[in-house]
């Protein structure tokens, strides 16, 4: 299995669209991570979809996030990539968090930058 999730600095990053990389993590069959892969979004789209495709080819099934718009929620899903929102910490700890079933997803939606704190 592998575990995407936008980060800067070794943490989930609050917004999915300034992340300044994608770590991807593998997990053996107990959900241990195996491998760590840091993948740099391209220019261009300030929301990160264009990554999707890429996220798709490397076999994402799960994507670990602070937040993000309903654009990019909606782009992942259509892409059979689960979307788990309201992540924050440090990467291994988020993923064995989510491991052990302690994190899901809060549902909530950046839809106004402003009260996102313009992030």
């Amino acid at each position: 299995m592998r575990i995407a999730l936008p980060s800067r600095g070794g943490e989930v990053d609050g917004h999915f669209g300034h992340c300044e990389a994608f770590t991807i993590f593998t997990l053996d069959e107990n959900k241990k991570i195996v491998d760590e892969e840091s993948l740099t979004p391209p220019p261009g789209c300030g929301c990160k979809s264009n990554i999707v495709p890429t996220l798709v080819e490397k076999g994402v099934e799960v994507l670990l996030a602070g937040n993000m718009g309903q654009g990019a929620v909606n782009l992942l899903q259509n892409n059979n990539i689960q979307v788990i929102r309201g992540c924050a910490g440090e990467l291994k700890s988020v993923v064995a968090d989510w491991a052990a079933g302690k994190v899901t997803d809060n549902a909530v939606v950046c839809d106004d930058h402003e009260s996102c704190g313009n992030h």
